[in-house]
């Protein structure tokens, strides 16, 4: 048993709702006055404070005004994380627009789904931080926009002023009004637009922040996508709401991770499981010692995390290595460890407060307590639903706020969550569930394993478990010695009935492993 938060419990989630800003795009004025020479963001090519920033957001907020956009269109930022983006993210709030954040480095088919989809009013292309968003540029012949002081780095811009680029009806109240758009990662055919409200990011940047106790003086290492939601709310929103100083990395890198950690004063890094992985190996492989003198926080999410990299993680950072749990449609955060209650195992600590989850059977009744079910969560955090697409927000939202997230879950008694897998990932083998996650811990373990990925193949009235593996470099291990490895550690129908070895798991840009890739393989 863990001991529970006491941090938790000073939340009064009533009085965090009504003290809430209206709008996302109020952080950066509230920061501004509250302290204008503050250096709120930091990129390899430069810096802005606070007043800097309210000065460029409200520069870029009259170009686009200038270029048509109005409450309820849609801007396309295609960025990797940057100065520009940020101020282009606010900039279209301001005006009631909804911020449709992607990720350059998506594919031109893609990329041209999303923008078919949404119908933007403007595309902008954050091309100075980012060779693929200048490759999108180029595609779709943008132009260059105007330069400005402060300067916040070369960008480009397409406008359609065509009649399909149709504006949406803007809601005064925050929890009605959308302010981004995110198109969900790993899933196969038609993209999903998640509508996510100002009251929904405003309340996980708030919450998240101080569940966290960030302050002023922190430097907060931004290397999650801030086009992927936990980079945007809990990073990004969370971390300027809190007055701390963002440091914008554009894609993780190992050796600029641990020179940010050693000489820039950074506070807190979060990442997802397969960055503190080559992290370390990148350590190992280099001969370098750990030094992160200023580091006080480190957080795992965004996929499992296994006991194997925890402990090493631990070891070699001195630090607990925090988890937890969330999704784009719940904006995203549902639980997370505590910081004055950090555990051993790898659960993805306690529903955040606000928030209030069911584990719901097959058949749609309550499971047991402790028992696995399917999380079901409502709260302040849960989307506005699926953009253009109310049958499939219908399907995922029950009329009294529910969101079925399509994760499998059980609780602890001490309130502890422990995520067992996707419903559609589960592996049925002889009549016995296997969760691919417990498979994929044992083959984790293994010292010469990076990561693996673990999923089902069809086989005569039957399913078996294949497991593929990213090895760390100079790693001897063969598959038959790995299958030996689970064969001591697992029960005869989880081994798996073959372990492929890859150069690198296929993976979103967040790090997430795409196992919809991997069944593409077999």
């Amino acid at each position: 048993m863990t001991t529970a938060s006491a941090l938790r419990s000073t939340i009064d989630v009533p009085g965090l709702l009504a003290a809430l800003p209206a709008r996302i795009s109020d952080i950066p004025a509230l920061a501004a006055a509250r302290d204008p020479q503050h250096v709120a963001l930091i990129e390899d090519a430069r810096r802005l404070t606070n007043a800097q920033l309210m000065e460029a957001v409200d520069t870029v907020s009259a170009l686009l005004r200038e270029w048509g956009v109005r409450g309820g269109d849609r801007v396309m930022i295609v960025a990797e994380n940057s100065i520009a983006q940020i101020v282009l993210l606010f900039a279209t709030a301001r005006l009631d627009a909804w911020a449709l954040v992607s990720n350059a480095r998506l594919s031109a088919a893609e990329l041209d789904a999303i923008r078919a989809h949404a119908k933007p009013r403007v595309t902008a292309y954050m091309v100075e931080s980012s060779v693929d968003a200048s490759q999108h540029a180029e595609r779709h012949q943008a132009r260059e926009a105007p330069g400005m002081t402060p300067d916040i780095g070369a960008w480009s811009y397409v406008a359609d002023d065509s009649a399909q680029t149709q504006a949406e009806p803007v809601e005064a109240a925050s929890e009605r009004q959308c302010a981004a758009l995110i198109y969900t990662t790993g899933t196969t055919g038609a993209p999903k637009g998640v509508m996510l409200s100002h009251r929904n990011l405003l309340f996980i940047a708030t919450v998240s922040s101080r569940l966290r106790q960030v302050r002023p003086d922190d430097v907060v290492y931004a290397v999650l996508p801030i086009s992927h939601v936990y980079g945007f709310a809990s990073v990004c929103l969370g971390s300027l709401h809190a007055g701390a100083t963002l440091r914008l990395a554009p894609r993780f890198a190992p050796e600029a991770v641990r020179r940010a950690l050693t000489d820039e004063r950074v506070s807190i890094f979060q990442g997802v499981p397969a960055m503190h992985a080559k992290l370390l190996e990148h350590l190992q492989t280099h001969g370098h010692e750990w030094r992160a003198p200023h580091l006080r926080f480190v957080y795992s999410g965004g996929s499992p995390l296994d006991a194997a990299l925890k402990a090493h993680v631990e070891s070699v950072y001195g630090l607990p290595l925090h988890n937890g749990y969330g999704m784009t449609e719940s904006s995203p955060t549902v639980s997370q460890t505590m910081l004055d209650a950090p555990r051993a195992d790898c659960s993805v600590g306690e529903v955040i407060p606000g928030v209030e989850v069911r584990f719901v059977e097959l058949d749609g009744a309550d499971a047991a307590p402790g028992a696995i079910g399917e999380l079901w969560v409502r709260g302040p955090n849960v989307m506005l639903g699926y953009y253009r697409n109310p049958e499939q927000t219908r399907a995922a939202v029950t009329e009294d706020g529910w969101l079925k997230t399509g994760d499998l879950a059980r609780q602890d008694a001490d309130g502890a969550l422990h995520i067992v897998g996707r419903s559609k990932d589960l592996i049925i083998r002889s009549g016995f569930n296997v969760y691919p996650a417990e498979v994929e811990h044992v083959l984790n373990a293994h010292p010469q394993v990076v990561q693996s990925a673990v999923i089902g193949r069809a086989v005569e009235g039957n399913e078996e478990v294949i497991a593929f593996v990213e090895l760390a470099a100079h790693a001897t291990v063969t598959p038959v010695e790995l299958a030996a490895w689970c064969a001591e550690r697992l029960a005869p129908y989880k081994r798996p009935a073959e372990v492929k070895v890859l150069a690198a798991l296929p993976a979103a840009s967040t790090g997430k492993i795409l196992k919809h890739r991997l069944r593409e393989l077999l």
